[in-house]
Parts: C-alpha cells; structure tokens; sequence
C-alpha cells in the first residue's frame, strides 16, 4: 500500500517537471520570436534613417555643385569683362544702324568707352612702335578671319567689334607717333581691299538664320565702323570708288546673254559699293574735315575717283539705268557738304570743277 502512494508521489513530481520544462520552452520561444521582431524592426527603422541621410547628403552636394558652377560663371564672365569690358564696343548696339544712315558719328562712343584695363592688357600704356604695328596687323588678320566664309556667325558677330576697336585704336597711337607710316598704309589698304572683296562675295556666313541679312551688308557696316578714323574712310573711298568703275567697265563689256554670268550677283555688288560710298560721305565728311590729321591730297584723290566712276556708270545708263542716278545721289551729296566748308577751298580747283559740275 504504501509503495503504491510513493509511486503516485514520484509520477506527480514528474509531470510537474515536465510541465515547469514545456512552460520554460514556451517562454524561451516566445521571447525569442519577439526578440526577433525587435531585431528586424530596429534594422528597419535604421535602414530608412539611413535613407534618409544620404538623400538629404545628395540634395546638399547637387547644391554645392550648382554654387560651383554657378562662381565658375561668374569667374569666367569676370575674366571675359577684364579683357574685353563692357564698356568697349559691344554687340548689342554694334550692328543696330545696320544698313541706315547714322545719326551721330560712328565711333565717338567707342572711342570713349575703352577703360583702363583695356589699355593695359592689349595696347599698354607706353607702347613701342614695333609692339603697336604689331597689334595692328595682328589685329587686321583677326578680323580678317572672322570675316572670311567659313567663319561662324556667332564669333563674327560677337568679335568683329572688339577687332575694329582695337584698329582704330593701334592706327590712332601709330599716327600719333608720326614714323614709318608706309608699313601702316600698306597693312590698311590691305585690309580694304580684302573686305570690300569680302564684301563683293556672293556668299552667305554660316548660321546664316542667325544673321538674316546678306554677309556683305554686315562686311559693309565693319567698313563704316572703321571708317570713322579718316586715315581709314579716305582710303576706303577712294577704293570703293575704284572698284565701282572696274565693275561699271566689265559690265559695259560683257555679254548679257551669258548664262554662265550673274548680273543679280553684279548688281547686289554696284548697290553696296555706291551705298557704302554714300554712307561714307554722309557720316564722315564733315567730321573727317575738322581733324588736324586731315589728308587733304588723299581727298583730292578719292573726289578725282568718284567722278571718274560717276563717268564709268553714266556709260550703263542704257542697260540699267538705276546705278547712273545712285551716283548722282552721291556726288550730289558730297558737292553739298564741300561747299559747306572752308577749308576745301584749298583743294585744286579743276578738281572741284569738276564735282560741282553734277546736280546736287
């Protein structure tokens, strides 16, 4: 009897065991599985903090890097005023009377509006004869260049005026400096005849959408801008006036049933040879005659040559009739302004006989 209670005693003790063994195991498991989940959701919220982080990293080096760029902008537009400052010639008026008889002097303002660090960089402040013929022909081949064909239409149009700035400018210290004047002439009338080449050239520039206009009415206004240094229109005159009556004699000459020739090409070339003559005259003339450097032989030279081309059109005036009056129109014009001043009285007479010999 007694053995069958100790029995029941120790089954009892067993069970209570087992039962304290699968509780402990319950509890393991459960606080493993919420171990777990405590696990991945740090691992979570961790991972999107960390997202979080280096999206806003992002943000501020997009933003660093636009600052950048933005103080490389500025650098460069800083650099590109030094050199060329915004106080020089500039393409946003440069080519405005394009075409249009000017109601001021071209180039008064920008001979005025040259600052000092122009000067220093590309003229200096006490240049040598050499260094400044240099500038000059160095100068004229730059302009030259953008002007030729194949040039593109943003640099010429964006250049050409920082180029004829610099002429005027090397030209007027040359003069100034009175010595060996033959090599500047030589360098000048180059660069006429060449433009007015240019100017004569059935050609547009690329980009020509950019331009819409003819590249030889925008060749034409780099002369007229030039011009505005006597040295320069004077001859420019006198050589325009010379390529008018070589055209007007090869015209007389030529075959007009010759479909290999273009006589739209060689009258678009008399027009704005006779137009640029007229511009010349119109904008220049007076002011020109009021400069002590005035050359009163080279006038006498180009008003020779203008009547001598006025005779070479009037001989056209049966095939077109058109170049005879725009001739007219311009010595009619400069007879008018030779009688306004006195210092032409000086010029020979027979010269002037002959130029107020035609309507004004």
């Amino acid at each position: 009897m007694s053995m069958s209670v100790a029995e029941a005693n120790h089954k009892k003790k067993e069970e209570s065991l087992r039962l304290a063994i699968a509780v402990s195991l319950l509890r393991s498991k459960i606080q493993n599985r919420q171990s777990s989940s405590s696990s991945t959701s740090r691992c979570d919220v961790l991972s999107e903090t960390d997202a979080l982080r280096w999206k806003q990293k992002a943000k501020e080096r997009k933003k660093e890097i636009i600052r950048l760029q933005e103080n490389l902008k500025d650098a460069e537009s800083s650099f590109h005023r030094d050199l060329f400052p915004a106080n020089a010639s500039c393409k946003c008026y440069f080519f405005d009377d394009l075409g249009a008889f000017s109601g001021r002097r071209i180039g008064e303002a920008s001979e005025a509006r040259f600052n000092d660090v122009l000067r220093r960089r590309f003229l200096r402040l006490e240049p040598k004869y050499e260094e400044e013929a240099e500038h000059l022909r160095i100068s004229i081949d730059f302009l030259l260049k953008l002007s030729e064909a194949d040039s593109n239409a943003s640099n010429f149009s964006n250049w050409s005026h920082q180029a004829v700035d610099f002429i005027l400018a090397s030209l007027k210290n040359l003069i100034s400096m009175g010595r060996n004047l033959e090599s500047v002439e030589e360098s000048i009338s180059s660069m006429i005849t060449q433009l007015i080449t240019r100017m004569c050239t059935p050609f547009r520039l690329n980009e020509v959408k950019q331009l819409e206009t003819s590249v030889g009415f925008y060749v034409q206004h780099l002369i007229r801008k030039l011009a505005s240094e006597p040295y320069i229109g004077q001859r420019a005159i006198f050589a325009t006036s010379q390529r008018i009556s070589s055209l007007a004699e090869n015209l007389l000459f030529m075959d007009p049933f010759d479909e290999s020739f273009s006589f739209s090409e060689m009258d678009e070339c008399m027009f704005i040879l006779i137009q640029l003559t007229e511009f010349l005259i119109c904008d220049y003339l007076l002011p020109w005659a009021e400069n002590e450097a005035f050359e009163t032989v080279m006038f006498e030279e180009w008003i020779s040559s203008i009547v001598h081309a006025r005779k070479a059109v009037a001989a056209l005036e049966e095939r077109n009739g058109l170049y005879l009056l725009y001739m007219d129109r311009v010595t009619g014009e400069l007879a008018k302004r030779v009688g306004q001043i006195t210092s032409f009285r000086e010029v020979e007479p027979a010269i002037l006989d002959k130029l107020l010999a035609y309507p004004e």
